[in-house]
């Protein structure tokens, strides 16, 4: 996930295989969007006005599926577990 701050969007994220966009909002909500193409994604991740780009290209022209952004404290013990492990920390 890339984390933003553009109008309601908090992050964003892309699985190419699945062509599957994750978009949080600011309230803690999410939606997943199917068939997203990975032109999309670029245009949406290296805009400089991405929920403008955001309102207009996708929203109303993919099919999303809400959810909610899981809690940062399971996802860091997720990230935490998956992590290589420190150089400084096997001295």
């Amino acid at each position: 996930m890339k984390k933003i701050n553009a109008g309601k969007l908090r992050a964003i994220g892309y699985d190419p295989r699945e062509r599957m966009l994750r978009v949080e909002f600011d309230d803690g909500s999410a939606i997943d969007y199917s068939g997203v193409g990975t032109e999309v994604w670029r245009k949406l991740s290296t805009s400089g006005s991405a929920w403008s780009y955001y309102r207009d290209n996708i929203e109303e022209e993919f099919t999303g599926r809400r959810g909610t952004v899981r809690p940062k404290a399971a996802s860091q013990a997720l990230e935490d577990l998956f992590r290589a492990p420190d150089k400084e920390a096997d001295s």
